[in-house]
């Protein structure tokens, strides 16, 4: 049997799916586009915060409790390779400059999506 420390450690070994996602309300095809450092986790805490009524992007809260959570997909749209070579912050900042490539693409603020539009420079 492993004990907690094994566990522990075991876990911080173990490489998540990374990268770039987006939801897509497929009533009014609203999207919101985020990063994350687990992929396969990320949803799972957007479904759940939506069902209780306590997700912080109003706009997204609004439409999921109007349409339920049938009319929302997920999708994966870029992974990020992990390196060992790598840090935490060096993986964060690239998610996060990928991450600002989709939303210049796709712009999806106001009408488009659920991103907050960025403040002008």
């Amino acid at each position: 049997m492993n004990s907690k420390k094994e566990l522990k450690d075991a876990y911080k070994r173990k490489k998540f799916k990374m990268g770039i996602f987006r939801i897509t309300n497929k009533q009014n095809g609203k999207i919101l586009i985020g990063n994350s450092t687990d992929l396969e986790a990320i949803w799972n805490r957007y479904q759940m915060e939506l069902k209780f009524g306590s997700h912080r992007n109003k706009q997204l809260q609004a439409d999921w409790d109007a349409f339920g959570p049938e009319n929302f997909q997920f999708e994966i749209l870029a992974e990020v390779k992990q390196d060992d070579k790598k840090t935490t912050a060096q993986l964060k900042k690239e998610l996060a400059e990928l991450e600002q490539l989709y939303l210049e693409e796709l712009t999806p603020f106001e009408e488009k999506g659920y991103n907050k539009k960025p403040l002008p420079k």
